[in-house]
Order: structure tokens, then C-alpha cells, then sequence
């Protein structure tokens, strides 16, 4: 059986590396590359911490383009990282592995997206699990990329969570008006992985120590990061059971190996960019009220132990 193409768009701190990680190591999967965008930390460390996770676990073949280091119309970011903020805590500037060897592709990300989807042979999965700016202005410059797309899966977004507002999490509010142009734009098929479904799928201590037990460098990079997340969840953002983080993005790329990671119902998402409470607000019509057509498959579940196993088996192997 083929392996399934992907393209990860990121802004690598601890839960992206996870991800990169899962896809660039999981046999029924084919990492073309990975794009970078400013989101968790500035776009160039969002680069090099890309760049030493594929080196830490032996694929320096996978390119890495760097993208966008602002968003499209918000006018306060990058946002200086105080002591005290959550992603600030939970990311860091730069992740503890070896500095990568290598550089950057020379081609920027929006252009490499625009090129690689007009000159596609085969179906390439769109994975962004960071604010959706190279997105939105890849679709801008090349209206086509929604019928080039077979699948575009999106880690963002929260119904009843947010995490950096009562209102929004990250992602979305980190460029909404970006988020807006991806929602608007007609894929052939969405998949939203929002605050909802990752927060089922928490990880603990104990599965940290099963991931280093097994001695690979991938499983220890991912006990570090986990264990890392935990620790200031705990302090500042306390799941509701102790001990335990969600490891977001990586959630998308287990969906792809196995959709039953999640529990999904169609509906219709909108992104709101102006309201003084609710910027950056996944609106998930969940009850059918607002008339439109539902255009997107939402994660409201997602289940840990099979998350967790696949993590616990990937991991396993060396590349």
C-alpha cells in the first residue's frame, strides 16, 4: 500500500516537534517537507527547532521551507514572551536537541506550497498545526490550491475550550483573519482537531517513562518534550486530571495512520476576527442555527489509549 504524502505547516515548539516526529518516522506515512510560520516562537527558531528535529531523528532528507513571520493583518506580533505566559513556558525559543547541521530550503514556504500543489502527480494531505497565515496567502496567490488539496487537516480552534482566551485557542487567535480565508475557502475535505478532541487525548508521566524506556532517540526527545509540557500545565494550566498534558498537533498526524483516533461531526465553521471578547473564536455550528452549509468535520473526541499506542509503537524504531 502507498504511503500517505503530507506537508506540515508548523511552528514547532514541544507538541509540533511530537508531530514532526510521528511523520517523519511512521512507516504508512511520506513527509515531504515541513513549512514554518511564526506562531509559538518567532518564525527563524520555529525553523531551526524544525530543522534539529528531523536531524535528532536521522531524516535530514526532509526540507524545511520557512514562511511568514508576521500575520496578515494583526499588527502585535511576534508577542514578546513574558516569564509568566503559557506558550512562553511550554515552548521556549529553542528545544533541547543537537543543532541542526543543515540549512533552511532557499525557497520560501508559501512558494514552495503554490509549486509543489500546481505540479502535484499525486495527492499530498495539507497538515497546519499553527496559525493558518502561509495557508491564507498560499490561497490567495493560488486560488486552485483548494481543488489540489485532497484533505487539509487543521489542529486548532476550540467549542467549549480555549486556552490563550476563555474565547480562543492559539492557533486561530494567532492570526484569525488568516483562519478566516481558510474556512471561507472551499477544500474538498476539512478536518478540524480542535482544544475539544486534543484534551481527550492527554498523555501522563507514566506513559513519558514507557516512551524512554524504549531508548530511541525519537522516544526520548518525546518524553522530554511531554514530560516538559506536563510539568507547566500543572503549574499553569491544569488539565482536568493532574499529571497530564495534551500533545495537540500530534493528534492530526495519528489521525491520518489511524482515524479512529478521533470521534468526528460534520458542521459548519466560521472564524470570528472582530469581537472585543471573542477574536479568534472557532464559531462550530454545532445546534445548525446560521443557514450554512456545513463544510468541515469536527473533532469533539479522541481516544488517549490508541494515541498513545501509536506513539509507543512509532517510536520504537530508528529511522
Amino acid at each position: 500500500m502507498a504511503r500517505r504524502k503530507l506537508i506540515l505547516d508548523v511552528d514547532t515548539g514541544t507538541d509540533d516537534a511530537v508531530a514532526i516526529m510521528l511523520a517523519a518516522l511512521h512507516p504508512a506515512l511520506d513527509l515531504v517537507g515541513c513549512t514554518t510560520v511564526n506562531g509559538n516562537v518567532e518564525v527563524q527558531y520555529c525553523t531551526d527547532n524544525t530543522l534539529r528535529v528531523l536531524d535528532h531523528v536521522g531524516r535530514k532528507d526532509i526540507p524545511v521551507y520557512e514562511g511568514l513571520a508576521r500575520p496578515l493583518v494583526r499588527p502585535d506580533f511576534p508577542i514578546p514572551r513574558a516569564v509568566s505566559d503559557l506558550a512562553g513556558q511550554i515552548h521556549g525559543r529553542t528545544l533541547g536537541v543537537p543543532a541542526s547541521t543543515r540549512r533552511k530550503a532557499d525557497v520560501g514556504a508559501v512558494e514552495f506550497l503554490v509549486e509543489t500543489y500546481r505540479n502535484a502527480t499525486d495527492e499530498i494531505t495539507l497538515v497546519p498545526v499553527a496559525p493558518l497565515t502561509n495557508i491564507a496567502t498560499a490561497l490567495t496567490l493560488y486560488p486552485k490550491l483548494v481543488d489540489r488539496v485532497p484533505e487539509i487537516v487543521i489542529m486548532g480552534g476550540g467549542h467549549e475550550i480555549g486556552n490563550v482566551t476563555p474565547s480562543a485557542e492559539f492557533n486561530i487567535w494567532g492570526d484569525p483573519e488568516a483562519a478566516a480565508v481558510v474556512f471561507a475557502a472551499k477544500f474538498r475535505k476539512m478536518t478540524l482537531v480542535p482544544l475539544d478532541a486534543t484534551h481527550r487525548a492527554l498523555v501522563s508521566y507514566g506513559d513519558c517513562e514507557k516512551l524512554r524506556a524504549l531508548g530511541t532517540p525519537a522516544s526520548g526527545a518525546a518524553a522530554d518534550f511531554i514530560g516538559h509540557r506536563i510539568h507547566v500545565h500543572d503549574e499553569i494550566q491544569r488539565m482536568a486530571i493532574a499529571g497530564t498534558t495534551p500533545v495537540h498537533d500530534a493528534v492530526c498526524v495519528g489521525y491520518l495512520v489511524d482515524p479512529k483516533i478521533i470521534t468526528t461531526r460534520r458542521h459548519h465553521v466560521a472564524v470570528e476576527t472582530g469581537g472585543t471578547l471573542t477574536v479568534g473564536r472557532t464559531v462550530i455550528d454545532t445546534h445548525f442555527r446560521g443557514g450554512q452549509e456545513p463544510q468541515c468535520d469536527v473533532a469533539f473526541d479522541a481516544d488517549a489509549g490508541r494515541f498513545i499506542a501509536l506513539l509507543l509503537e512509532t517510536f520504537k524504531k530508528r529511522a
